[in-house]
């Protein structure tokens, strides 16, 4: 296996085919996008159907289209959970109170899902951490 990996790795330098971490071809940028759109689609999905508690509550009756989440602004300290918190941090709390539910993971896949349809949704806004 050693011997085989050293084989490809010379054939590769021997081609000219070495590339850095840093470079991405149009192809690599579009399928990365379409990832990230089809992950976003499953949060939205989430957002919407009340799955995600015990009472039938979704998140879009208090956050339409994630209307007033404000990711673009996290970290930042929150008052209802008294320390300055990432944003799934701030998820989960409404996952706990207003829905009714348990918290998710960080790296649970509808965590995933849900942060990046929040952030979807305030694409192209200004990175502005600490700010309310």
């Amino acid at each position: 296996m050693l011997r085989a990996t050293l084989l490809l790795a010379l054939g590769l330098a021997a081609l000219g085919a070495t590339a850095r971490a840093d470079e991405f071809t149009k192809t690599d940028v579009e399928r990365y996008q379409k990832e990230f759109e089809q992950v976003a689609a499953k949060g939205r999905e989430l957002w919407t159907s009340g799955a995600l508690g015990t009472n039938g509550v979704a998140c879009a009756q208090c956050h339409p289209n994630a209307a007033n989440t404000h990711p673009e602004t996290y970290p930042k300290f929150q008052k209802q959970l008294g320390k300055v918190a990432q944003l799934f941090e701030m998820a989960n709390w409404c996952i706990r109170n207003p829905l009714q539910g348990a918290n998710l993971a960080p790296d649970d896949p509808r965590m995933t899902a849900l942060v990046s349809y929040i952030t979807f949704e305030r694409r192209g806004v200004k990175l502005a951490p600490g700010q309310h």
